[in-house]
C-alpha cells in the first residue's frame, strides 16, 4: 500500500504567489516592454524560478490575461460602488471623477497600459483580450446610463453608445496629455472634465 499522500496546495498561498508573479511581470513590462521582458527576467524580479512560475501561468500571454482580468475586476468594483450608492446618479458619477482622473494620469500605471495596447497592435490574442475588457467596461457604463436613475435613460441606443465612446476617449486621452505635459495635475483637468462629463450624462438641449 502506498502511504505517500499528495501535498495539498494552500489556496491562499497559491493566490499570493500568483499576485507576486503578476506584480513582478507588470514591473518588467513597464521597464523593458512586453518582448524585452522574458520569463527569466520575470522570475528574477518575482524571486522564484521560472519552473515555479509555470505552475501558475502557462505562458507570458497568460500573465497578460490575468493582469487585464485584475484591472477589470478593479474597474467593475468602481461601477458596483456607483450602482450601490443611493442618490442622484449624475452627482455620484461626477464625484467619482476625482479618483478617476487621478487614475488616468498615473504615468506609472499608464506605462503598463500603453505597453499592452502597443502589443495589441502586433498580437491578435492580446488585442482580443483588451477588446473584450473594453466591451465589458462599456456594457457596465451602458447599464448605468439606461437604468432608472439615469436622466438619459430614454435616449436612443446609438446616442448612448456615442456618449460612452466620447467619455472613454476623454478619460483615456488624459494619460497622453500627462506624458506630453507633465506639469498638468488633477485639479487643473477637473476644471474642464467635470462640465464635459456632465454634458455627456445629462440630456442635450
Amino acid at each position: 500500500m502506498n502511504t505517500k499522500t499528495k501535498r495539498k496546495t494552500d489556496p491562499a498561498l497559491a493566490q499570493a504567489r500568483r499576485e507576486q508573479v503578476l506584480c513582478a511581470a507588470a514591473d518588467c513590462f513597464k521597464r523593458k516592454g512586453y518582448h524585452g521582458a522574458g520569463m527569466a527576467e520575470i522570475s528574477r524580479t518575482a524571486g522564484m524560478s521560472a519552473g515555479h512560475i509555470y505552475n501558475y501561468f502557462a505562458s507570458k500571454e497568460a500573465i497578460i490575461e490575468s493582469i487585464i482580468e485584475r484591472d477589470m475586476e478593479e474597474l467593475f468594483s468602481v461601477f458596483q460602488e456607483f450602482e450601490d450608492q443611493p442618490g442622484n446618479l449624475v452627482t455620484i458619477l461626477l464625484n467619482g471623477l476625482d479618483s478617476g482622473v487621478e487614475r488616468h494620469i498615473d504615468v506609472d500605471q499608464g506605462a503598463l497600459d500603453l505597453e499592452m495596447q502597443s502589443e495589441a497592435a502586433r498580437n491578435e490574442k492580446v488585442a482580443r483580450l483588451l477588446r473584450k475588457s473594453d466591451l465589458q467596461a462599456r456594457e457596465k457604463m451602458r447599464s448605468l446610463l439606461v437604468g432608472e436613475r439615469s436622466p438619459i435613460k430614454a435616449a436612443k441606443a446609438a446616442e448612448i453608445d456615442s456618449r460612452i465612446e466620447v467619455m472613454f476617449a476623454l478619460m483615456n486621452g488624459l494619460l497622453m496629455r500627462k506624458i506630453l505635459n507633465p506639469s498638468i495635475d488633477k485639479e487643473l483637468l477637473l476644471i474642464a472634465v467635470r462640465p464635459a462629463m456632465k454634458t455627456l450624462i445629462t440630456p442635450f438641449d
